[in-house]
C-alpha cells in the first residue's frame, strides 16, 4: 500500500479526486489517496503551491512531489523541498495552449480587431492581410508548450523560429539558442510568442533593447509568465508605434490591478490567465503513470532541474 497525499485547495480536491482514483485504479497498485496522511507516512505528494504543504521537511519518506501546474517558479526555490519535483506536462494543457496561441496569433495576423471594432458604416476595401508565409513568427521557449505551439503555427504556413536556452531540433521549426541566437530569433519577427519559464535568466527578456529588434508594427503574445516582459518598455514601444499590439494573459501581479495602464491601452488585450489550464482527466493520468514508474523502479518523468529553475 502506498500513501498519496493531495495538497491543494479544498475546492480542487472535489475536481480531482474522482479522475485521480480512476487513473490510479487503472495502474493496478494498492494505494491510499487522502488529504490527511501523516507526513512521515507519505510516499507521493500531488501538489499545488497554494495548498497546505509549505514545509517539506516532515515528509521524510516521500519519493516524489508532483506539481499540478506547469510552472514551478513559486516552489523550486523552497529550501525545504529536497525531494524530487516533477512539473505537470499534460496533453490537455498543451492542447488548450495551442488553441489559445493560434487563435490570438491569427487574430493579429488577419487584423480582425479593425473589423470587429470598426463597424462604422465605412466600406474600406482593398486592404488584405499577408499570407502566413510572409509573417515570420518567433516562439521564445521550446518546452512542451512552446514546441507544440510552434509546430501548429508552422503547419498553418507561418515561418516559425524557436529559441531556447540549449540547442534543440524540432521538425518544421528553425531552432536557435544562446544569446546570439536570441538576437537572431527576434530580429524582424512580426509576431513573438513567449512560452519561457520564469527564472532570473528570463526576467525582462523582452525589454527596450530586444523589442527594438522586432519588425515595425510587430505583435507580442504572452501566455507564459508576466515577468518575461519589461512592462514600461512594452508600453513605450506601443506608444511610439514600434509595436502594433499585444495580447497578455499573465502579469507580474495577479489579478491585474484595476488601475493598471494595460487595461485602458487601445492596443493591449488583457486576458485573465486563461490561456490554458491543467485538465483533471488528463493530468490524473500523468500523475498515475509517474507513480507507477516509481513503483516499478523506473525513472520519473518531467523532473525539474533545480539549477535551471524549471
Amino acid at each position: 500500500m502506498i500513501n498519496i497525499l493531495f495538497s491543494a485547495k479544498p475546492s480542487v480536491w472535489g475536481v480531482y479526486e474522482a479522475p485521480l482514483r480512476r487513473a490510479l485504479d487503472a495502474e493496478g497498485f494498492a494505494y491510499d489517496l487522502s488529504r490527511d496522511h501523516a507526513p512521515e507516512a507519505v510516499d507521493y505528494i500531488v501538489f499545488a503551491p497554494n495548498g497546505p504543504v509549505k514545509d517539506f521537511r516532515p515528509y521524510i519518506h516521500t519519493r516524489l512531489v508532483m506539481g499540478l501546474w506547469a510552472g514551478v517558479e513559486t516552489v523550486v526555490g523552497n529550501a525545504t523541498l529536497t525531494q524530487p519535483l516533477a512539473r505537470m506536462v499534460d496533453d490537455g494543457l498543451t492542447r488548450g495552449m495551442v488553441e489559445w496561441v493560434v487563435g490570438h496569433v491569427m487574430r493579429h495576423h488577419l487584423g480582425m480587431d479593425a473589423h470587429i471594432q470598426g463597424q462604422d458604416g465605412v466600406w474600406r476595401d482593398g486592404i488584405f492581410p499577408p499570407l502566413a508565409q510572409d509573417r515570420p513568427v518567433t516562439v521564445l521557449g521550446l518546452g512542451a508548450l512552446g514546441a507544440a505551439c510552434g509546430k501548429a503555427l508552422a503547419h498553418l504556413g507561418f515561418p516559425v523560429t524557436g529559441w531556447s536556452r540549449n540547442p534543440k531540433t524540432i521538425e518544421g521549426l528553425r531552432c536557435l539558442s544562446g544569446e546570439d541566437g536570441l538576437t537572431e530569433a527576434l530580429r524582424d519577427a512580426q509576431v513573438v510568442v513567449l512560452l519561457l519559464p520564469q527564472t532570473p535568466a528570463t526576467e525582462n527578456i523582452l525589454n527596450a533593447e530586444t523589442l527594438s529588434l522586432l519588425a515595425a508594427g510587430a505583435f507580442v503574445v504572452n501566455p507564459g509568465r508576466g515577468p518575461l516582459i519589461d512592462d514600461a518598455a512594452l508600453l513605450d514601444a506601443l506608444e511610439n508605434g514600434r509595436l502594433g499590439g499585444a495580447t497578455l494573459d499573465v502579469f507580474r501581479s495577479e489579478p491585474l490591478a484595476k488601475d493598471h495602464p494595460f487595461w485602458a491601452h487601445p492596443r493591449i488585450t488583457v486576458t485573465p490567465h486563461i490561456a490554458s489550464t491543467t485538465r483533471p482527466d488528463t493530468a490524473a493520468q500523468v500523475i498515475a503513470v509517474n507513480i507507477a514508474r516509481g513503483e516499478r523502479g523506473e525513472a520519473f518523468e518531467h523532473l525539474v532541474d533545480r539549477n535551471a529553475g524549471y
